[in-house]
């Protein structure tokens, strides 16, 4: 991921430096920072089904991921309780607005269309494109996926869809929509391929010893992924930015990402 961070650390850094300096409008009195720390309470929305991010373990019930660790990490530093608010790619934007959470932590892929809804804090994590197929099946490299006949899963709101809208000429797009996963559509045989990033292609990896994940020869999409917050709360943003240089410099990232397997796609 050496290449990765060499291409990208400088756009990175030209946004962490544009957020923390961000000024804070004089006329604002009202912030979810007041809010969180006069109730005691900080409100997550996060995705359960998001492996190594926040995803919820079968076994114990518990979610786990780098962004499970990270929110604990934040209700910590706040000195609040953390309250879990399960959401998805596809409402979480909704959910923001009628004021059901406080932040967004899933790994939100940072996009100039999401922008328009929502804030983003500075990046924590960068990802490419991945695809994952089946040892054996029809796609053995990048090359096969755009043929005609081939089936190309992608999940439902996530950024990789629109993406991919454009990006296949003669394959056919499945759009997989909650509950339902790609992974499950791979599994059962419904498609030939799934589009992903890093932490689904090792969670696809990781669960099936048939399963094989490739990157185009030139990086594809490469997006960074933040936390979210409403638009209109300066202070807010601030603060969740500040928890991020912090994290970066005290080695909690570091560390949670490691724990988690993202350590190769931490940002700069």
């Amino acid at each position: 991921m050496s290449i990765v961070r060499s291409i990208t650390a400088l756009a990175v850094s030209a946004i962490a430096m544009a957020a923390a300096m961000a000024p804070v409008s004089a006329q604002q009195v009202n912030s979810r920072l007041y809010e969180v720390t006069r109730t005691g309470k900080l409100r997550v929305c996060q995705y359960p089904l998001y492996y190594s991010i926040s995803f919820r373990n079968p076994a114990s019930g518990e979610i786990e991921g780098i962004d499970a660790d990270l929110a604990k990490e934040l209700a910590k530093d706040l000195g609040a309780e953390l309250q879990i608010v399960e959401s998805s790619f596809g409402t979480f934007i909704a959910d923001l607005q009628a004021d059901k959470c406080d932040i967004g932590m899933f790994g939100i892929g940072a996009t100039m269309k999401r922008g328009e809804a929502v804030a983003f804090t500075q990046p924590y994590l960068i990802s490419g494109l991945y695809a994952v197929m089946r040892e054996g099946g029809p796609v053995n490299n990048w090359n096969d996926i755009d043929q005609p006949g081939r089936r190309v899963a992608v999940s439902l709101g996530s950024y990789i869809e629109p993406f991919m809208r454009d990006y296949l000429k003669q394959a056919e797009l499945v759009v997989v929509a909650p509950p339902a996963t790609r992974e499950a559509e791979l599994v059962a045989n419904r498609v030939d391929v799934i589009m992903t990033d890093f932490p689904t292609a090792v969670k696809v990896t990781d669960e099936f010893d048939w399963a094989r994940a490739v990157e185009p020869e030139e990086k594809l999409l490469l997006t960074p992924y933040a936390y979210v917050v409403p638009h209109g709360d300066q202070i807010w943003l601030n603060h969740i930015n500040l928890f991020i240089d912090t994290i970066k410099r005290d080695g909690r990232l570091a560390f949670y990402a490691e724990k988690n397997k993202l350590g190769p796609i931490i940002a700069p």
